[in-house]
């Protein structure tokens, strides 16, 4: 997404966690700030660096902890198809408009920030630790904890969410 707020399909040519260059329709300007939405990875900001003859090189603008999640997310990405290793998960995310939610642990209620969903769960940033299996509510979606790390939780939902109704508005 331009300045201007138009889209345009584009294609990543390559990707560190500091920058992506791809292939695009559209050039922009050297110095504008742009939004791009990748698969696999999301939603990324920057400012376009330099041009090429297919497109453009962003340099992205991303807080240390997210730039960390990318570093760790495109090593995985690299290194999952000459190792063998399976896609470990079942669907995509994506980063929600609506990132404040509650979660629900019995009787208490603890404020979270959703990081991402996907159709069978969702990662957020909160004040709790609980064991791998605890059963949950995020928003009114009954869960179970699957994933404790620095900083929040992962859960899956009992019930994946219908493919034709969700997106990155979806209320939790």
């Amino acid at each position: 997404m331009l300045p201007d707020r138009s889209e345009y399909p584009c294609q990543t040519i390559d990707m560190s966690p500091g920058g992506v260059c791809v292939h695009a329709p559209v050039k922009g300007e050297v110095g504008d700030r742009i939004v791009i939405y990748l698969d696999q990875v999301g939603r990324v900001e920057g400012v376009i660096s330099r041009l090429i003859d297919t497109g453009f090189a962003l340099a992205m603008t991303v807080p240390a902890l997210k730039r960390e999640k990318l570093a760790d997310q495109l090593t995985w990405l690299t290194n999952r198809q000459s190792l063998g290793m399976r896609e470990d998960r079942r669907h995509e995310r994506i980063e929600p408009v609506h990132k404040r939610s509650t979660l629900h642990v019995g009787k208490r209620e603890i404020p979270v920030k959703l990081i991402d969903i996907s159709l069978s769960g969702a990662a957020m940033n909160c004040d709790f630790k609980a064991a791998i299996g605890t059963p949950v509510v995020i928003g009114a979606t009954p869960a179970k904890i699957v994933r404790v790390f620095e900083g929040g939780v992962a859960v899956e939902f009992e019930r994946e969410f219908d493919p034709e109704s969700f997106s990155d508005k979806a209320k939790l």
